[in-house]
């Protein structure tokens, strides 16, 4: 379906290799979760680089609604964003966690779907944003296709979790030994599913060691990613 390019966490650039039944997967699961239909506004704040985008781009035209451009200088948090969001009716966007905490508070009427996502988001996030909408906190490497998992959360709900894994996917929490961990303790996030990349581009070694034979296969083949994440 398309190639990009992700640092991750190790800081060196590779092209992830992205399958069309991925990103049918993802549309799919997240035009049902966020409710998105003909009439609906989704902002387009990712640039092109970022997977970011397809995330965007495929809730919209696929549900219906309208994509909605901008500037950049548009969407730099400050008065002018949320002039945008206002004037342009924005009913759902995907914003970072740092970009929500530098906007201004305001009264965004036509806004009911806001997801926090690519950096880690705060309860005072969800108490400042999350009342009177939908709220969700979102997580996914490029390599399972932009999103893994995605939660729904409320103003005084506490620390909001990266919640549960968006349809066709699975999520293990695995040890060095890639057994699961007893409940509380840390262990690496590895994805299973229907939204996993084929590999990284030209790269065969780094394939085989991200992109593993399920030791736990929910169906015969089954791949998994090991994020590096705890």
């Amino acid at each position: 379906a398309y190639l990009i390019y992700t640092s991750g966490s190790t800081g060196t650039p590779k092209g992830a290799l992205i399958r069309h039944r991925g990103v049918a997967n993802l549309a799919t699961a997240e035009i049902q979760m966020f409710d998105a239909r003909p009439g609906d506004r989704v902002l387009q704040f990712a640039s092109l680089g970022f997977d970011a985008s397809v995330w965007e781009i495929f809730l919209a035209l696929l549900s219906g609604a309208t994509l909605c451009l901008a500037a950049r200088d548009a969407l730099l948090p400050g008065p002018d964003m949320v002039r945008l969001l206002r004037d342009e009716g924005i009913t759902h966007a995907t914003l970072p966690p740092s970009v929500l905490a530098a906007l201004p508070d305001a009264e965004l009427p036509d806004l009911r779907v806001l997801i926090a996502a690519g950096e880690a988001c705060t309860s005072d996030l969800v108490e400042r944003w999350g009342a009177g909408r939908r709220f969700f906190n979102a997580y996914g490497p490029s390599e399972t296709t932009a999103c893994a998992t995605a939660g729904l959360c409320h103003p005084g709900g506490g620390k909001p979790d990266i919640g549960h894994p968006i349809a066709n996917l699975r999520v293990l929490l695995l040890g060095p030994d890639l057994l699961p961990v007893p409940f509380g303790a840390t262990g690496e996030l590895c994805v299973a599913g229907e939204g996993l990349a084929r590999g990284y581009q030209d790269r065969p070694a780094l394939t085989a060691e991200r992109f593993i034979p399920s030791p736990w296969p929910a169906a015969p083949g089954e791949r998994l990613y090991r994020t590096g994440d705890v």
